[in-house]
């Protein structure tokens, strides 16, 4: 069987954008330079790589239909759609705790 490397990228890009948030907030937890506001920055980032994630997912899984089961990866494909998904919700409510925080700030 060969490999499918959209569903191995899928995963990788997932894995990513699942982490970005996380690790962004724990570095400006251990940093003395950057507040956690400095967080809202690794957003776009995992917006992005939770994107790109669920479309080289959808594009492997199409593949490994089109060649009836022999591509493969489809397993990897819905791991890298899962983790994309998340990298996607995880930046979406960073997004609105973000929005939340600028109308506090702006009543204040």
């Amino acid at each position: 069987m060969r490999r499918n490397p959209r569903a191995t990228w899928s995963v990788v890009l997932g894995l990513l954008a699942s982490l970005t948030m996380p690790v962004a907030i724990a570095a400006t937890r251990y940093s003395g330079s950057y507040e956690l506001l400095h967080a809202g920055f690794a957003i776009p980032l995992a917006l992005v790589l939770g994107i790109f994630a669920v479309v080289l997912a959808r594009r492997a899984r199409a593949l490994d239909r089109a060649s009836l089961g022999r591509a493969g990866g489809w397993r990897a494909a819905r791991i890298g759609r899962l983790l994309g998904i998340l990298g996607v919700c995880m930046a979406a409510s960073a997004s609105i705790a973000l929005a939340v925080y600028a109308v506090l700030h702006a009543i204040e």
